[in-house]
């Protein structure tokens, strides 16, 4: 019998899957969840599958894929199946960094493969398999530009077939920021500085030196910025065997060592996801979560003067605030970009300035309240191990 599959975002992504998912032997894409009309998404393939019913959808599915990038939306969705005991698999690192924390241990949840930080977990595991010891999780990042304006993003928005809010939060570097506190929170890692390190390289080895230095010894997350190299993810390791395996991996062709190069040329978003769904069936354990105590979050940092009664739709992609990543223990009153939805500016805020939580009005939301939950814990985190 095939596994039931529900679709929690019928945008790009969703889209995606279910195509991917077509003519699947293991699974079957029974529901959509959508919050659009189904009469309106000729876009749609197959709007005979969509519903707006959070009880519908659940009853129709024996695990639930979430990828609707709204973090407020994201987080009723995930709250709702984990307490129906059905797993989660998302492609939705906005939620993580924002709340997912707040749901671990409560049930089984996980990022997949496709994005870069499903991509970096599934490539460590590889790394430490092999008796690698990963020392840099990098994303390599072609372009950034901080304030595009609206022609820009409208153009490249049409371009590629991607929503407005999308594609200036993969522009302005938000995307890339919330990738790797992800991938820092949920392997283990930290950042070397505020806002991430960021070489700008045309070869990939030529940011090992400052990379390695900007670990200090403990293992980051970070990013190359080069429209030299693919889009893809890599890992700076050394090796456990490194006396008796040098020769070795000199003829592999990683070089001398003590540093060594993995990298992983692409990433293939919503065409990765079964692997992660065939993990959860075969009871693998989740392969990345933004773990119960975060060390790094996304902080809002204004794009341009905000003053009190501006009010910010959508934080992620929008043309007000970009968000960047940040450890808790240096900025703990700080407002996470993906917390910016339907929010109210009450205190005077300068361009380039971190918003923090007594800077806006937030409504009432289970993401609220779960944010509220995490800052407590991981103040009780920092007290444990001061």
């Amino acid at each position: 019998m095939k596994t039931r599959i529900g679709i929690a975002g019928s945008g790009y992504i969703g889209r995606g899957l279910l195509f991917a998912l077509g003519g699947s032997e293991e699974f079957d894409v029974t529901a959509v969840l959508t919050r659009t009309d189904p009469s309106t998404r000729p876009d749609f393939p197959r709007p005979d599958l969509m519903t707006r019913s959070l009880e519908q959808f659940l009853e129709m599915s024996d695990l639930v894929v979430e990828c609707s990038g709204d973090v407020v939306h994201a987080t009723q969705v995930v709250d709702a199946a984990l307490e129906a005991g059905c797993p989660v698999v998302t492609i939705d690192a906005e939620m993580h960094v924002t709340t997912g924390s707040y749901f671990v241990g409560k049930g089984y949840l996980t990022e997949a493969e496709g994005d870069q930080p499903g991509c970096l977990a599934a490539l460590a595991e590889d790394a430490v398999a092999m008796g690698f010891q990963p020392l840099v999780y990098g994303n390599i990042k072609g372009f950034l530009n901080h304030k595009p304006t609206p022609e820009e993003m409208e153009y490249w928005g049409a371009k590629q077939g991607i929503t407005m809010p999308r594609v200036v939060s993969f522009t302005d570097g938000t995307k890339l920021q919330i990738e790797q506190t992800l991938t820092a929170n949920g392997l283990g890692a930290t950042i070397a500085v505020d806002g991430l390190l960021g070489p700008q390289v045309d070869v990939l080895q030529e940011a090992i030196e400052q990379l390695v230095a900007g670990a200090a010894g403990r293992p980051i997350a970070d990013y190359v910025l080069s429209s030299a190299l693919p889009p893809g993810v890599f890992i700076i390791a050394t090796h456990g065997q490194y006396a008796c395996q040098r020769q070795y991996l000199r003829n592999y062709k990683l070089g001398d060592g003590p540093y060594y190069l993995l990298l992983r040329p692409y990433h293939l978003c919503h065409l990765e996801v079964p692997k992660t769904l065939r993990r959860v069936m075969a009871g693998g354990p989740p392969l990345l979560n933004n773990s119960p105590c975060p060390e790094v979050s996304v902080a809002a940092v204004a794009k341009r003067d905000l003053r009190p009664g501006h009010s910010i739709a959508c934080g992620i992609g929008s043309f007000d605030v970009r968000g960047i990543a940040v450890k808790f223990a240096g900025q703990p009153s700080h407002c996470p970009v993906g917390l910016l939805h339907d929010a109210t500016i009450v205190r005077s805020v300068e361009e380039g300035q971190l918003l923090t939580m007594e800077d806006v009005e937030l409504p009432d939301s289970l993401a609220v309240r779960a944010w509220t939950t995490i800052v407590e814990r991981v103040a009780a985190c920092q007290g444990h191990t001061a």
